[in-house]
């Protein structure tokens, strides 16, 4: 302490030690900055990086990307809506494509009911997916080792597969997985490509389901319809990907989209529509709606934080009438009262800020810890945080350091 103190200018040594010697005093003043801007750094950190994770999340179902999904039913409803509606296909996509206004490209998957997958090294509880072409660009799947899947395994229905991450590791440990064979349910196929690991750390967002894609198989969708069985009344796609050129588009897109699969369905409300562009809007709003609720909440804590600088300050006002007397009779200026006062109010913002910092990143990591949420760090929130804090101090610094310099030399000097 004597030592960072040394290094300081006599002003402000002054001041620091000033406040040393009403410590608790000092300390019971700095709780309310303490809290308040450890709340605004915690908020700040926790909502940062709930945008990032809901941005990585959304980007999986891809931001250019309106979604169609075919909506499960039950098999006496299924009946009675076929007797109208073919259910989602891929003509459906085709048409849209023609349709939609900046449509680029489509992609479409439909699951396997999958019960047994295993190869001559191991076994995997994975799922499959017969996929069209561009599923993997649509989707921001990476391929690793390998190719993907292109129209020629389409057209060739050919027994090929590209596996995740996750399922290369089960069926192949400790080897290569291209090349090798592998037996989902009773269909033999050959790895042409292993996806990159992409673990999204969740497997829905605002209800929509995300892929998994490290434990999913992918082979050509016109191969798992030619090779594996499907109910007759099934939907021939369970999805479809739908990429926008600009994604500006996507809800004038999104409204021709219904419009078009509602006239192609009969009316029937078979088939839902996703925009993830939307999701995460309403995700982005509910984290502000959080983040005005702990702002109000810091808010609080930094004014009750901002009274009690006030408070100290009007008591040393008034613990020192005789020092600030003293300092008047010997040359001292109006304005060099102030400065010393506001420099004592000054020190208490700081060291409540440098505290606040270090108890939000504390806060931060706990709230992680316990509720599952992510953190992340953004350096301009957080310093115009502290700023706010200061300024805050500041200006309740200046009614007691005004007192102060209008104090009476003569009536100072004479208190008892």
């Amino acid at each position: 302490m004597n030592a960072l103190l040394t290094r300081l200018p006599p002003p402000w040594r002054e001041a620091v030690e000033e406040l040393w010697r009403r410590r608790l005093r000092t300390l019971l003043t700095l709780l309310g900055l303490i809290f308040g801007v450890g709340a605004i750094v915690a908020m700040q950190a926790v909502g940062e990086g709930s945008r990032r994770e809901a941005l990585k999340l959304v980007e999986g179902l891809g931001l250019h990307n309106l979604i169609a999904e075919a909506r499960p039913q039950d098999e006496a409803t299924l009946k009675e809506i076929r007797a109208r509606s073919l259910g989602l296909s891929v003509a459906d996509a085709e048409a849209a494509l023609a349709v939609v206004p900046g449509a680029e490209r489509h992609a479409a998957e439909k699951h396997i009911r999958t019960h047994s997958v295993f190869s001559d090294h191991g076994r995997s509880d994975a799922q499959a997916s017969g996929v069209s072409a561009h599923w993997f660009a649509l989707s921001s799947l990476r391929i690793a080792q390998g190719r993907a899947l292109d129209a020629d395994d389409e057209g060739a229905l050919a027994a090929v597969a590209v596996l995740g991450h996750q399922v290369a590791a089960d069926l192949f440990p400790d080897r290569d997985a291209l090349g090798q064979l592998l037996k989902v349910n009773h269909v033999w196929l050959e790895v042409v490509g292993v996806l990159a690991d992409r673990d999204l750390g969740k497997d829905s967002f605002e209800g929509v389901q995300l892929g998994a894609e490290s434990n999913r198989i992918y082979l050509p969708l016109a191969s798992a319809r030619a090779r594996f069985r499907f109910q007759p009344q099934e939907d021939e796609v369970d999805r479809f990907l739908l990429r926008l050129d600009d994604p500006r588009k996507l809800a004038a897109g999104a409204g021709v989209l219904a419009a078009l699969l509602d006239q192609r369905h009969a009316g029937i409300a078979d088939y839902q529509l996703v925009v993830p562009q939307q999701l995460f809007r309403q995700h982005q709003q509910t984290q502000r709606i959080f983040q005005v609720v702990m702002g109000a909440i810091a808010g609080v804590s930094l004014l009750v934080g901002g009274i009690g600088i006030m408070n100290i300050m009007l008591a040393n006002v008034l613990e020192r009438r005789r020092e600030i007397g003293l300092l008047r009779a010997l040359g001292a200026r109006r304005r060099d009262v102030i400065a010393q006062f506001l420099r004592e109010a000054s020190v208490i913002c700081i060291a409540g800020a440098l505290l606040g910092l270090a108890f939000g990143a504390v806060l931060a990591y706990l709230i992680a810890a316990f509720a599952g949420w992510q953190v992340a760090w953004a350096p301009v929130p957080i310093l115009v945080s502290v700023a706010f804090c200061a300024l805050v101090g500041l200006a309740f610094g200046v009614y007691p350091a005004r007192q102060a310099a209008q104090l009476d030399p003569i009536a100072a000097l004479r208190h008892e």
